[in-house]
């Protein structure tokens, strides 16, 4: 009986890759250009993370995330961030019904599933600290109660690179809560002829394609715990660590690290490298993490969890640099 569960539960999981693969697919086809990205952002959802998304103006980083929640079931809200927003049009606000004579709850756009923080720099620090709970505990609190937020409960946060006037920079308390920062760049001109042609289809057709299976809630948590059972090997732990104490100077400075940096990254680095790095694994059909994994969401696990130094910003260093650094210098084992 113990080998016919077993061989249910593989066949299970193996479904369950066959339908992430199906949806990166479509979100390859929906997003042209953009497949890291679309690896990314299903990395960051598997593991139980939020993820930032950074890039000019008309990247769709709005369009990937309609998209992405458009797979799945439950609710999908977006906010737009805006200078002059309060912390209750985040979380909601206590209201009192006259007819009832008492003050009831009346929820904000928090409560939901798939949450799109657009061009979340534009609001102030009280409204970063309201998202900040909602991100890190589950849960929001007005006056003396805690509500918790249902699974699963996904932030997906743009900020424009370009434009700085009228906006706040993310204190690093709460950049440290996303698992992911992901820098989106032009696309290569072949692939802008490409979102050209899809663009007008889209156009033709008011819309785009309805997927043909939405991914239910119980079928995403069971994915989820699939990939906390991916295997992540001694030497690869000892590769991640190296990594991020490689930030700090430990045990001996790296050339081209110390030195750029005000401040390193936390053992919460070692944390989302090795879970995104599982997640990465089980999409790409291993049960088990390679130091391949690691290498590629470095720059996006680690690049927000460092701070630059003045010397670094004087000499036009930038933290993909340092990360780079770090894996070019620090052994595999």
């Amino acid at each position: 009986m113990d080998q016919e569960a077993k061989e249910r539960g593989e066949a299970a999981v193996s479904r369950l890759q066959a339908t992430f693969a199906e949806l990166r697919e479509r979100l390859d086809a929906g997003m042209v250009g953009q497949s890291r990205t679309v690896l990314n952002i299903l990395v960051t959802l598997l593991a139980d993370g939020h993820v930032l998304l950074e890039g000019a103006p008309g990247l769709a980083k709005t369009r990937m995330a309609r998209l992405l929640a458009e797979s799945f079931e439950g609710v999908f809200h977006r906010i737009q961030f805006t200078p002059d927003l309060l912390p209750s049009d985040l979380t909601g606000s206590t209201i009192y019904d006259q007819r009832e004579h008492r003050f009831d709850f009346q929820t904000g756009p928090l409560f939901g599933n798939f949450i799109l923080a657009d061009e979340i720099n534009r609001a102030p620090a009280k409204v970063q600290s309201a998202l900040l709970e909602a991100m890190e505990e589950r849960q929001i609190t007005a006056g003396k109660t805690s509500y918790p937020l249902e699974q699963p409960f996904f932030v997906i946060a743009t900020q424009n690179s370009i434009e700085h006037e009228g906006t706040w920079e993310l204190p690093q308390a709460q950049l440290d809560r996303f698992l992911l920062h992901v820098a989106i760049n032009y696309p290569e001109s072949v692939a802008e002829r490409e979102i050209l042609d899809l663009a007008m289809r889209e156009a033709a057709a008011e819309g785009w394609a309805t997927p043909p299976h939405l991914i239910t809630k119980p079928e995403l948590a069971e994915a989820r715990r699939a990939v906390l059972a991916v295997h992540v090997s001694e030497p690869v732990r000892n590769y991640v660590v190296r990594l991020v104490a490689g930030t700090r100077g430990d045990p001996e400075p790296i050339d081209g690290v110390g030195e750029h940096l005000s401040h390193p990254a936390s053992p919460r680095g070692s944390i989302s490298l090795v879970r995104a790095s599982q997640a990465r694994a089980w999409l790409v059909g291993r049960d088990y993490v390679v130091p391949e994994d690691i290498g590629d969401l470095a720059p996006d696990v680690l690049r927000h969890r460092v701070g630059l130094s003045y010397r670094a910003e004087a000499e036009g260093v930038e933290p993909g640099e340092i990360i780079d650094a770090l894996l070019e210098r620090i052994p595999v084992v």
